[in-house]
């Protein structure tokens, strides 16, 4: 499956963003997907994550509980991230990632990555 990413951007804190992800090659509902994170310097963490279906099992990071939302749609063999008030520290280059497992944290397929900053 191949993974697309989009929807970063510079914002000011508080603000809102939704990234996109995009699959194609294979049948999208076969896999559980997942958004991680890379800020600079530090190493790469698993932020939001869903299971097959739309309305399936969802996991996410403490520090995003109650503002990111995690969603996907099945026949749009796309998966997003909602993420509203947004912090500083949310600053990071977002991936998407896909794997036959739900939750992984070693996923078989990546994205490409899309840049978020925030600003204070």
């Amino acid at each position: 499956v191949q993974l697309q990413a989009s929807g970063g951007g510079l914002v000011q804190a508080g603000d809102s963003l939704r990234l996109s992800c995009v699959a194609s090659g294979s049948t999208f509902s076969n896999y559980a997907m997942a958004w991680f994170r890379q800020a600079p310097g530090k190493e790469r963490e698993l932020v939001a994550a869903i299971s097959w279906s739309e309305g399936g099992n969802t996991h996410y990071i403490d520090s995003v509980k109650g503002r990111f939302a995690i969603s996907r749609d099945n026949a749009k063999n796309t998966v997003y991230l909602q993420m509203n008030n947004l912090k500083p520290e949310d600053t990071a280059v977002y991936y998407c990632a896909a794997d036959y497992q739900y939750g992984s944290v070693r996923p078989q397929y990546w994205g490409q990555g899309t840049l978020v900053t925030v600003s204070s």
